[in-house]
């Protein structure tokens, strides 16, 4: 069976925009994400939830299929944190806290490098390269089982415009942010490679479920 690269739970507003363009440590999206994210939190197993409770619906399948024969992960530097350029503080080991979400190597794209390091069962790597090479590195660490892309923005649409994206799962979500990172202007862009299915859920979002020609 061949191993899938594979975009899951990829959130953008009504007008197709992911993020804001002056990311920080203080804002990792760049502008507020919370309503754009709202409908992931609302979920039953969406990973920070503290409390019992939350939605067992259609969202819910989305958000418990993250991590379902997922690997490896493959995300942009941006993702990882705030820091440009050169490596100026190892210490800091990410947004992603003690016990980070993927429970799988993940492959850091940038262009400066820097050791690898663990945080409970994942392990983070930094490295250069096309998207092809790093493709390749994240498919052999995922042992036979599939490989997530997880963004930014930027990053999705690199692999995108280097045709190595497999499946798209991506969530519009009914908010409008007027500027900002934007994966397209209409899904309609990603038609001439990908079968497309949409789903509405009741919470509002629509789920957008690409598929390779």
């Amino acid at each position: 069976m061949s191993q899938l690269l594979r975009v899951q739970n990829f959130t953008v507003s009504s007008d197709g925009i992911a993020a804001g363009a002056h990311q920080s440590f203080e804002s990792p999206f760049g502008l507020d994400h919370g309503d754009l994210l709202a409908w992931a939190g609302a979920t039953a197993s969406w990973p920070n939830r503290t409390e019992p409770g939350g939605s067992r619906g259609l969202d819910d399948y989305f958000a418990r299929d993250f991590a379902h024969n997922i690997g490896a992960e493959i995300m942009g530097r941006n993702k990882f944190g705030p820091q440009r350029g050169p490596w100026a503080d190892h210490e800091w080991l990410g947004w992603w806290g003690d016990e980070p979400p993927f429970h799988t190597p993940v492959f850091v794209m940038t262009h400066y490098e820097r050791p690898s390091f663990t945080l409970g069962d994942t392990t983070f790597h930094f490295v250069g390269g096309e998207p092809t090479a790093v493709l390749e590195q994240a498919k052999e660490a995922a042992d036979g089982k599939d490989v997530r892309l997880g963004g930014g923005v930027t990053t999705v649409k690199e692999f995108l415009d280097a045709d190595l994206v497999d499946t798209l799962h991506v969530v519009v979500s009914p908010v409008t942010f007027g500027s900002g990172l934007r994966l397209w202007e209409s899904p309609d862009e990603l038609l001439d490679r990908f079968h497309l299915d949409v789903v509405p859920s009741p919470s509002g979002v629509t789920h957008h479920l690409f598929w390779r020609k």
